[in-house]
């Protein structure tokens, strides 16, 4: 019950990640540094100051959330893909190799989750959001009705995810759609592409 009350004031208020103006990263035409697909997985720099979605998001909560949690998944996917068939693959690879795959929970929900907080940095940035323009303006207006419709309905889906997850804002078959998933699931995973995310975990705030 904590968690959920706690939730739902974070979406109204702590991020409005959407409704704050914090938002700007994939989706609002920010290029993100995309997690690479090689041999090497290491703990990306973060693309600002921790300080700098204040008051929207606290420098403790991205020190707490990046400096244990991210980093903890980097250790991890580390130490578990040794003397593996995945010691040599790159995120990317690993994800979609061990997805589903009798033995290798571990490796998955690690390195899932190493890609999902680096794409989840890299849609925010200070100062960021307001409404998109061009082709990606035109499609939220085509397959939501309006950029506020899409705020709300983007708000509302992460908000219900229920226990730890993800809010994204996905290309599947040429169409925009918002979806969510649980714990260290990802689009990529399920063969979308991922324009936005949201972190729904406990540890997010």
């Amino acid at each position: 019950m904590e968690q959920q009350t706690t939730r739902r004031g974070f979406m109204k208020t702590g991020a409005a990640f959407v409704t704050a103006n914090v938002i700007a990263g994939n989706a609002f035409g920010v290029k993100a540094e995309k997690p690479a697909d090689s041999s090497a997985i290491e703990l990306p720099e973060l693309p600002w100051k921790p300080s700098s979605l204040e008051p929207h998001i606290s420098a403790r909560t991205i020190e707490f959330h990046y400096g244990k949690h991210h980093a903890g998944y980097v250790k991890k996917i580390n130490r578990y893909r040794e003397d593996t068939e995945y010691e040599n693959m790159g995120l990317e690879t690993i994800i979609k190799k061990s997805v589903n795959k009798s033995g290798a929970t571990g490796i998955f929900n690690n390195a899932a989750q190493v890609w999902n907080h680096t794409f989840y940095w890299n849609s925010m940035k200070p100062g960021g959001g307001g409404v998109p323009k061009g082709d990606l303006g035109d499609a939220i207006v085509d397959s939501f009705g309006s950029f506020d419709k899409f705020k709300k309905q983007f708000v509302k889906f992460a908000g219900a995810q229920f226990g730890s997850g993800w809010g994204w804002l996905v290309v599947d078959n040429n169409k925009l759609e918002i979806i969510t998933t649980g714990n260290a699931d990802t689009p990529i995973a399920q063969g979308k592409k991922p324009l936005l995310t949201v972190d729904v975990w406990e540890h997010a705030y």
